[in-house]
């Protein structure tokens, strides 16, 4: 229980909020590029503790919100086909396609089934040689390694009855996309640790060099992300865009490179489309040549499905950070958690989701 209470200690807190309002002098906006850290801010109301010159800007970093439409219509098609077993993570089978999502499908009879791992799949892969078993692997760099091991255990066993409908999409373009936007108006990055546990640092120097930005890695608690404002504020004021690493219990400069080393062998990097935002180059991972016939896409023949988004949801504009979500006028009226318009409001690090359960329905509510 200690790292329950070592980093949500009230006193500190108080006096990590008392030292960034002592070194603020202007107004600077900070993104986080993590949902999970925006719900960690938003669920301890952190931003609400903040001196009024820090502003927090909630970034694209919810794997569930910025997998795109089309994606989740052919996860939606390949799910209908009654020789499958459609495998995926619980969060997704909420999230709207064009007409529907997985549990409608489900609830209609087809074989949707909520894992807790890929391997879970292999498994059912195993178990089942008579149906084909697709997995909807997404995320950010953090799921890669565990989706590449299961890839790679199925070849070797030569399960040909596994697939993967691959969605992965990468941090460092994803900043690189934001500082370029149009409109852009962030002044330096908390920078998710959890990725940077896998990748390490080693990708964001040439990144804050560019854009003469800070990047600090951190965690999630509240004390790590207070930290994280703290030193992200203190490099701004002083005129400094290094990339410092506020999570050392965890992350290294290199990273996990066994990890690194099995996603190199199973993926290859590719231009990827986020949900609201757009195509970002080199932005996302496909399977590579070596394991192209486990390419469910490929395999069932979805890759033409193309979709639009609801006029309605202007869930791009809040992964840009350009918007926040109680200044959508579908926020908590046409579009909530039952019944949402956008995976901002479904998934578990979406950041209208966070707001939403927080009460933040006024507009300026979730500013500094």
């Amino acid at each position: 229980m200690k790292h329950l209470t070592e980093y949500r200690d009230a006193e500190q807190a108080r006096r990590l909020v008392a030292e960034i309002g002592r070194v603020v002098t202007r107004p600077w906006a900070i993104m986080e590029v993590c949902g999970g850290q925006t719900h960690s801010i938003i669920r301890n109301g952190i931003d609400q503790l903040l001196p009024p010159e820090v502003e927090m800007i909630h970034g694209p970093g919810c794997p569930v919100c910025v997998t795109p439409l089309e994606v989740i219509d052919r996860a939606l098609a390949i799910a209908a086909d009654p020789r499958v077993i459609f495998c995926s993570f619980g969060d997704m089978l909420r999230v709207p396609g064009s007409r529907e999502n997985l549990f409608a499908v489900k609830g209609r009879g087809g074989d949707v089934r909520v894992v807790y791992s890929p391997l879970d799949a292999v498994k059912l892969a195993r178990q089942h040689p008579d149906r084909e078993v697709v997995f909807l692997a997404i995320g950010f760099e953090t799921t890669a390694p565990a989706n590449a091991m299961a890839v790679k255990l199925a070849k070797r066993e030569g399960l040909r009855n596994f697939s993967m409908l691959v969605s992965h999409v990468l941090v460092p373009p994803a900043i690189h996309a934001i500082m370029r936007s149009p409109g852009n108006r962030v002044n330096a990055f908390l920078a998710a640790g959890h990725v940077c546990s896998v990748m390490g640092t080693w990708q964001y120097p040439p990144l804050a060099d560019r854009f003469r930005v800070p990047i600090v890695i951190t965690g999630f608690e509240p004390l790590d992300l207070l930290d994280g404002i703290r030193r992200t504020v203190l490099q701004l004021e002083q005129g400094r865009h290094e990339v410092e690493n506020a999570y050392a219990r965890v992350v290294s400069e290199r990273g996990n490179e066994a990890a690194q080393a099995v996603i190199a062998e199973v993926f290859t990097p590719q231009d990827r489309a986020w949900r609201g935002i757009g195509v970002i180059p080199g932005s996302g991972w496909s399977l590579s040549a070596d394991y192209r016939d486990f390419d469910a896409e490929e395999r069932f023949a979805v890759s033409g499905i193309t979709t639009t988004e609801s006029p309605l949801c202007r869930s791009g504009e809040v992964l840009k950070g350009t918007l926040k979500p109680n200044q959508c006028p579908a926020f908590g009226k046409e579009c909530t958690p039952r019944r949402p318009l956008g995976a901002t409001m479904v998934s578990g690090e979406g950041a209208c989701a966070a707001y939403y359960n927080a009460g933040r329905f006024l507009e300026g509510s979730g500013t500094a």
